[in-house]
């Protein structure tokens, strides 16, 4: 092994070296896979050049107009949200039609949820989402930056 390789080592970043930002994304007449993985990668934080995969370097996220989000085909009337209350027979489902209506917050929160990371960091990171289904948030004291989704 040279001296040169010795002597570089590989930067780990830490969460309180990472500022914590705030962004705000609106998805009105946005489909919702694509804006939900760009913003998985806004929690994650791989937009920074610090990225370290164990570590929480990514922002806070506001997500506003979550009501008007599209889904392309025919994944409205098809598609079905399941989950189960623990007891025996408890399955329950829900189409997303009628939970785009009913809680359009959901609908958002568990597709970002379905691409981050299935540990104690990937929990850490689905705090720092904060979606509404309007227009308004209540977060503008920490002066949060419009951001673009592109998609």
């Amino acid at each position: 092994m040279s001296n040169l390789m010795a002597s570089q080592k590989t930067y780990n970043a830490k969460t309180e070296d990472n500022p914590q930002n705030w962004v705000v994304y609106d998805l009105a007449d946005c489909v919702l896979g694509r804006a939900a993985s760009t913003i998985a990668q806004r929690l994650r934080g791989k937009h920074s050049p610090q990225f370290t995969p164990h570590t929480d370097c990514g922002d806070h996220v506001v997500v506003i107009n979550a009501s008007k989000v599209k889904l392309t085909g025919n994944k409205l009337k098809k598609n079905f949200f399941h989950w189960h209350t623990g007891f025996v027979g408890g399955i329950n489902k829900i189409a997303l039609d009628d939970l785009r209506t009913e809680h359009p917050d959901r609908l958002v929160k568990n597709a970002v949820k379905g691409m981050l990371p299935k540990n104690t960091l990937g929990r850490a990171l689905l705090k720092k989402l904060h979606v509404y289904p309007g227009a308004d948030h209540p977060h503008q004291a920490q002066q949060p930056t419009e951001a673009q989704l592109n998609v």
